[in-house]
């Protein structure tokens, strides 16, 4: 795709996190691992990237369920999840994907205002602009909390721009799942995306633009403008 999300109007780019801008999946995929297997039942690595991956936790706790025919409520599970994420992160911050903050300072840099906007919990998005040392660099956070209905709903990207007064034609979104990707064209963005192993099955067609990695991102829309 040679195409640019980047355009002359762009004034923001909203990044998710997961996947995107913190390497999260792998552990994500570990604790509902543990989680399923609690039950006596074992999760693969092809259904986590095919019906889990970019997925809300809340989605994620009903599909498990009904794929495992497991005897709990969703939201017992969904539960379960938030509570090992939380152990999680008290301990660390979930590791940054290559090149994720010098991406995000060359953009600002660039003059760009730039905003998170995930379907992951405001926890997460804290201890990854704490531990990195990154919360100068970001204007708004939006995470699952703050909507009723997260990806692959559009309110998350209309929330994130109503709290920077912006329109869709001066914001991108940067993603990495199919499901962010719903998200940010519901909203009528611009969207860029970058795979990741976990998400590269999913189909992109609908993308605006496509990169294999952030660096290369930069260079042909940011820095290399």
């Amino acid at each position: 795709m040679a195409n640019s999300s980047v355009s002359n109007n762009t004034t923001t780019l909203l990044f998710d996190h997961d996947g995107t801008l913190i390497n999260s999946e792998r552990v994500h995929f570990t604790l509902w691992r543990e989680i399923v297997a609690s039950y006596g039942a074992e999760l693969t690595d092809e259904f986590y990237c095919k019906v889990m991956a970019g997925i809300p936790v809340k989605q994620n706790a009903k599909d498990v369920v009904e794929h495992f025919s497991l005897d709990v409520e969703p939201e017992q599970l969904a539960k379960k999840k938030h509570d090992k994420v939380e152990a999680y992160l008290s301990q660390q911050a979930f590791p940054l994907m290559p090149h994720a903050a010098e991406t995000i300072k060359a953009c600002a840099d660039a003059g760009f205002t730039i905003g998170i906007v995930t379907g992951g919990s405001t926890l997460s998005v804290e201890k990854t602009l704490t531990n990195y040392g990154l919360a100068q660099y970001i204007s708004c956070v939006v995470a699952v909390e703050d909507v009723t209905y997260s990806k692959p709903a559009p309110d998350c990207y209309q929330l994130a721009m109503e709290k920077l007064g912006v329109s869709p034609g001066e914001c991108i979104a940067i993603e990495d799942t199919y499901t962010g990707m719903q998200s940010a064209l519901s909203a009528e963005l611009a969207c860029v995306v970058i795979p990741t192993t976990q998400s590269a099955t999913h189909d992109f067609t609908q993308a605006t633009s496509r990169y294999e990695s952030l660096p290369l991102w930069l260079e042909q829309e940011i820095t290399g403008r």
